[in-house]
């Protein structure tokens, strides 16, 4: 196999999104892949992938790599050469038998990553999932014990002027068939007509079908500019001792923002704002429940989405899947 094509690289693959073109070859150092960043590359059509970290690190099944597998897309894993020392984003490079080639000079051997090892990896990661779980579940119980607070504390909240009192309220995050579940929820949205909250990419989501977003709620590093400039208004999700790295890059927009400082995820103060603006229904799309998403995302636990989770009670429905069940309705 040969293939031959322009490179753009980052280690952080959802940084991706906005600068690859259909075609071009992505350079990433992304372990463990998560399906949200591998149908990234796939809605771009790219002529390869190519993985300075293993696809899957056999501690548990990610769903990435077969994402990409099952989109006949070729991935690669570098066994030798420093790719991200020596190319910059645009060069054209040339991968012929696992040799990449740079101006027709070697700059690294890789190794084809096919649907034989994919499941030998992943076979090996399911019988590591009884120790992945064992610590996610300690974990949990361990921050669930010093993150209390988010249940029974007193919640210092963004004195925002979107109202939320007594309405509907839609929160979307980037997360597994956020696109076609917020499609399929449509009608809900035209009839209702919640109060929309982005969490940073999910944002953009609304943005694609045509809804500003009310708020625009994380930590800033997935959301582009335009959906920044067009919401009505932003929370920046600090850490709990107050510092927010996000609130460097409203500043640079010359954007107004509030600071909300909390433990948690971006997506449960989301949730905590709604549910302690006296919402009264709370509906996610995209929301992270279950111990892949989260190991996927890299968090070893989840104890403050339990607290939430817990806190708001029926309040709260995920509409993950309504597409799916909608599909088999119809």
């Amino acid at each position: 196999m040969t293939i031959v094509g322009k490179i753009k690289k980052d280690r952080s693959t959802k940084n991706l999104e906005e600068r690859l073109n259909n075609g071009e070859i992505a350079i990433i150092d992304h372990e463990d892949i998560d399906e949200l960043s591998a149908y990234i590359l796939v809605n771009k059509q790219v002529s390869a992938v190519i993985n300075c970290k293993k696809y899957t690190s056999g501690r548990f099944p990610n769903r990435g790599t077969s994402v990409l597998e099952k989109n006949l897309i070729p991935i690669f894993e570098v066994t030798e050469g420093d790719l991200f020392g020596v190319l910059q984003d645009g060069d054209e490079v040339e991968i012929y038998n696992d040799i990449m080639l740079l101006s027709k000079k070697r700059i690294a051997k890789l190794l084809r990553v096919s649907s034989e090892v994919i499941e030998k990896s992943i076979k090996i990661a399911k019988r590591n999932m009884g120790y992945e779980l064992d610590k996610f579940i300690e974990n949990t119980m361990n921050y669930a014990s010093k993150e209390k607070n988010l249940v029974l504390g007193n919640i210092l909240l963004p004195n925002i002027k979107t109202v939320i009192n007594d309405k509907h309220v839609l929160i979307v995050t980037r997360g597994q068939n956020y696109l076609e579940d917020l499609e399929a929820m449509s009608s809900y949205i035209e009839k209702i007509d919640p109060v929309l909250i982005g969490v940073d990419g999910g944002g953009d989501a609304l943005l694609k079908y045509g809804l500003i977003p009310d708020i625009i709620i994380g930590d800033m590093d997935s959301v582009s500019d335009n959906c920044l400039l067009k919401s009505k208004e932003i929370i920046v999700h600090a850490y709990a001792d107050g510092f927010s790295p996000g609130m460097k890059r409203i500043s640079s927009l010359k954007l107004k923002s509030f600071s909300f400082a909390s433990l948690g995820t971006s997506e449960d103060i989301a949730m905590l704002l709604a549910y302690e603006k006296n919402a009264k229904l709370i509906v996610t799309i995209g929301s992270h429940s279950n111990i892949i998403d989260f190991l996927e995302k890299g968090r070893n636990g989840m104890a403050s989405t339990f607290l939430v989770r817990l806190k708001i009670g029926d309040k709260l429905i995920d509409a993950k899947g309504v597409n799916m069940l909608n599909s088999y309705l119809s």
